[in-house]
């Protein structure tokens, strides 16, 4: 799975006035990652508020990405949830041919025991014979997928390939670095330790900063693949701010602040979440006209 090495970025699902999906700045969107250098698109994770977007407006959105992307770059698809019945017939229901790889949260909510994860990841992985990418995310799920199970299910599915590791753990995900099959990607979930995992020998991000500055972060990503490290950090400290400034209220208010700066869709989310407070819009103005 070569072409999910290096910089993917979680897509947000931009909404008009009337809370609508707007397709129009979710093309534009695509066609900014494109020509900036983003390696793979992510569609309907976490960022893109896919709790709260309907069925018909998630295959809305799907479309718009695959027609916008047009074949160009590889595209993840996020299938994930508390149900593990739930989530293999919308594998089985979906139209996956334009998906490289299937992106899988582990449950929220039931908090089930490190079995019930390897039992859960092993029935999904039993239903397709599409790529899996187990996202670890333990801070929205309350629980960690612990490297023993990861490894296990690398060990018994063929399909589960990758992890995006979100639990803001260098030790850990330096665990799953160094335990893994080799071919096995363990790719960063958190933009602030990207660098240093993929300096550790991790595959690259699935990022949410990245899509506001896709250029800059994708060559982040590239220069620490390749071991330039005094590029790769001169970038990673000079972007450490806006980071730190777009999860401070909350993902995706954060990212969708910046893209109403750069003017590519408006900072609209759905309840419960809410915009950006005036104070740090005021923040993140201050570090883009800066940057």
């Amino acid at each position: 799975m070569k072409e999910l090495i290096g910089t993917g970025v979680a897509l947000v699902t931009p909404f008009d006035d009337d809370m609508k999906v707007d397709t129009a700045s979710l093309t534009r969107i695509v066609e900014f990652q494109i020509e900036n250098g983003i390696d793979y698109l992510v569609v309907l994770g976490t960022t893109g508020e896919s709790v709260t977007l309907t069925k018909n407006e998630k295959k809305l959105a799907v479309q718009t990405v695959i027609e916008a992307n047009n074949g160009r770059l590889p595209l993840v698809l996020g299938i994930g949830g508390n149900n593990t019945a739930a989530i293999i017939d919308e594998i089985l229901s979906t139209d996956l041919s334009h998906f490289s790889a299937i992106l899988s949260v582990s449950p929220s909510y039931n908090k089930p025991t490190q079995d019930g994860i390897y039992a859960h990841f092993a029935a999904i992985a039993k239903s397709t014979t599409k790529p899996i990418i187990l996202y670890n995310v333990p801070p929205r799920t309350a629980r960690n997928v612990e490297p023993e199970t990861l490894i296990r299910l690398a060990r018994d599915f063929k399909n589960i390939i990758a992890v995006k590791e979100a639990a803001n753990d260098i030790v850990q995900a330096m665990r799953m670095i160094k335990d893994l099959p080799e071919d096995f990607l363990v790719i960063s979930g958190d933009d602030m330790i990207a660098l240093p995992m993929v300096l550790a020998g991790g595959a690259g991000v699935i990022s949410v900063v990245g899509q506001g500055f896709p250029k800059e972060f994708s060559e982040m990503i590239r220069n620490g693949l390749n071991r330039d490290v005094d590029a790769a950090n001169e970038i990673h400290y000079k972007m450490m701010p806006i980071i730190d400034l777009i999860f401070a209220e909350g993902n995706p208010a954060g990212i969708k602040a910046v893209f109403s700066e750069l003017g590519y869709c408006s900072d609209t989310v759905r309840l419960p979440l809410v915009g950006v407070s005036e104070e740090l819009r005021g923040k993140i103005q201050k570090y883009m006209s800066e940057f």
